[in-house]
């Protein structure tokens, strides 16, 4: 094993953690906060929650909420705009992985200049980027600890994926509560975006023992807690839920990802749909993909899966799958392409779109347009 490295930022986890937002901006320098949320956000007082926080630390802010469910190229312009105007100086964000991949885009062109579309891909960002404090909403996206940014170019309406340390905020606050105003359909969409963002990671090219503890781990904290959390909707839970977000950020942040994720970004930037509904369409067509050239790492899965271990590692595997199929249906989630894909015609189009994305780089098997166009037949 040669020199490897594993990029996390200083995090806060725990009930009540949000309460240390202004102190973290204030010991980054912050004289006047570049604050980005949502609606959403808005509208279960959470976003107050914090302005009462800034005022506690006598703190100045600009807030800026123009950010859709897929944050557009437009929104991270008009952003960086104002926080030059104001003259911010630390970016705060609250929200989901819209909110805090578009505060990622911001500070990226503030400091970089240019147009956001200029750091598509990997290591292209130059300049360090203005202090990040990142408090999510959402037990999933993991944009809070990643090196990710997501951010759609609404011209080519492709999801460009940007990569680089230099994204990676300098503090995250994990604080469980905050789910607790979320709705059903948005905690199962979240869980299993990071389920996805695990199972990836495990079988990443770029994977090592760092990254494969925390993936293994989300996986199995995920399985257990999220139906338990539909049940009930507890702190206790939650916080697992939490945990679980955590661990496979950590994991895909420094392992990356694969055809799944490449194909989402592209299905997401065409259809404009909520990031987490994909996944239980295309991954476990994905993982009978990769199953040739990474059968025992799909088998620590699938024993993470079935709580066992078959005859053989390709049958653990397989069983692992199945399980995971199963489990998508019980959630009751859309499991088949044809729900959000509106003509069959439109898949060549899109897998061709996908090759261009950085997440296929990490991907145990190579593939190209037809070897996709193969997984989404199989997941129609």
């Amino acid at each position: 094993m040669g020199i490897l490295k594993f990029s996390v930022p200083e995090i806060f986890l725990g009930r009540n953690s949000m309460k240390y937002a202004g102190v973290c901006a204030r010991r980054l320098g912050a004289k006047k906060i570049f604050f980005v949320s949502d609606p959403g956000l808005e509208s279960t007082g959470w976003v107050d929650a914090v302005f009462d926080i800034f005022d506690h630390e006598k703190l100045k802010w600009v807030y800026y909420s123009d950010i859709s469910s897929n944050p557009r190229d437009s929104q991270i312009e008009e952003g960086a705009r104002l926080y030059e105007k104001h003259g911010c100086d630390v970016v705060f964000a609250l929200g989901g992985g819209s909110p805090m991949d578009a505060a990622k885009g911001i500070a990226l062109v503030t400091s970089n200049g240019g147009r956001v579309h200029d750091y598509e891909g990997a290591n292209r960002i130059q300049k360090p980027l203005p202090p990040m404090v990142f408090m999510p909403s959402t037990a999933s996206s993991g944009s809070d600890v990643s090196q990710f940014a997501i951010i759609t170019d609404m011209e080519r309406q492709v999801k460009m994926s940007i990569i680089s340390r230099t994204l990676v905020p300098n503090v995250s606050i994990i604080d469980p509560t905050l789910l607790t105003t979320k709705p059903r359909d948005l905690i199962i969409a979240a869980a299993v975006d990071a389920l996805s963002h695990a199972v990836e990671a495990h079988v990443s090219r770029l994977a090592f023992p760092l990254t494969e503890v925390h993936s293994l781990r989300a996986i199995e904290l995920i399985m257990k807690y999220l139906p338990l959390t539909l049940e009930d909707n507890s702190l206790a839970n939650l916080e697992q839920l939490s945990i679980a977000g955590t661990s496979a950020a950590m994991a895909f942040s420094n392992a990356s990802l694969g055809i799944d994720h490449a194909l989402a970004h592209t299905l997401g930037g065409v259809l404009d749909v909520l990031h987490g509904i994909i996944h239980p369409i295309l991954l476990p067509s994905v993982m009978r993909y990769n199953l040739p050239k990474c059968v025992d790492k799909l088998a620590e899965i699938g024993k993470v899966m079935i709580g066992g271990s078959m005859g053989s590692p390709e049958a653990t595997a397989l069983a692992g799958i199945e399980a995971l199929e199963n489990y998508f249906k019980s959630l009751g989630v859309s499991t088949r392409l044809r729900d959000i894909v509106p003509e069959r015609s439109k898949i060549p189009q899109i897998c061709e779109m996908a090759t261009f994305d950085s997440c296929l780089l990490s991907n145990p098997r190579e593939a190209d347009a037809e070897d996709m166009m193969s997984i989404c037949h199989d997941a129609w």
